[in-house]
């Protein structure tokens, strides 16, 4: 059996109730382990159904959750487990942050665990470094912008070392410079091996920073593959209503000629450079 994947989703099924529609319908997707995967779907596609489920919130109702090849266990034990394991993020950082500094905040959750003090200080010292907060860690709360509110808040699922971090909208109402920030912060977590996923809207951020990009619509998973399989034919994402990243709908729009057999440009800088090189070569030929 292959198993190399975070979490894994077997013909899941979610009613919440009081609903016609299943929030889940035989859901069936992996989500691959060391990756960046971009989880798209319009609202209501069961984007953060998932996300509860990946964390042990909810409970399939029909299906299986599996981790590791093996079905996820909701005994007490086994769920704390699992949420240590599996980090979630939410999009409004105020759901998260219930101390009033960011140094206590991302303390609070290692206090928990029953770690000593010395341990406890390191591991602070380590996230606030890494997701540039250090000079931030005595600032009151109420005082921080919404990109260092939303930094606090992964920082503080980042001090208890998950394997997998789950993101809901996490750059959503930034500006230009806090999203640099909080994606840098991401990609440094990343390099150390942490799997993470994040939900977007935004198509030209799914298409630039995913590794790995899964399109849910109602409840069921209509693609998984790279940026470069899912975003080759539009076809599929049309059909649904969502739309191209830009770069990926101008790269398609050039002659088939001019785009045979070159790797897709995913960022401005590549495609400026390979469209400056194509036509040097036009303008020498």
């Amino acid at each position: 059996m292959n198993i190399d994947y975070s979490l894994a989703f077997e013909d899941v099924v979610f009613h919440y109730p009081d609903t016609m529609e299943p929030a889940l319908r035989g859901l069936t997707v992996a989500i691959p382990k060391g990756c960046k995967t971009a989880l798209l779907g319009h609202n209501g596609s069961g984007k953060s159904t998932l996300f509860l489920h990946a964390v042990g919130l909810l409970r399939p109702q029909m299906g299986t959750l599996l981790q590791a090849g093996l079905p996820v266990s909701y005994a007490k034990k086994e769920l704390a487990a699992l949420r240590r394991r599996v980090g979630l993020v939410f999009q409004d950082p105020e759901q998260q942050l219930i101390l009033s500094t960011p140094m206590e905040d991302i303390s609070f959750g290692l206090r928990g665990t029953g770690m000593d003090e010395k341990e406890i200080e390191s591991r602070c010292a380590a996230v606030l470094e890494q997701l540039n907060l250090t000079a931030l860690k005595d600032k009151p709360i109420h005082q921080l912008s919404l990109g260092q509110k939303k930094r606090t808040a992964l920082a503080g699922v980042l001090a208890m070392e998950p394997e997998l971090i789950l993101l809901d909208e996490p750059t959503s109402y930034l500006d230009p410079l806090s999203e640099a920030q909080l994606l840098d912060g991401l990609d440094s977590i990343h390099r150390k091996g942490t799997t993470v996923v994040m939900v977007t809207h935004d198509m030209n951020l799914a298409y630039r920073w995913a590794d790995w990009i899964i399109v849910l619509d109602h409840g069921s998973c209509r693609a998984a593959g790279t940026p470069d399989d899912i975003f080759a034919g539009p076809e599929t994402l049309q059909a649904i209503g969502l739309e191209l990243p830009l770069l990926a709908e101008l790269w398609h729009s050039l002659p088939l000629h001019v785009t045979q057999g070159v790797t897709a440009p995913r960022n401005a800088g590549d495609f400026k450079a390979l469209l400056g090189s194509l036509l040097g070569e036009r303008m020498d030929g």
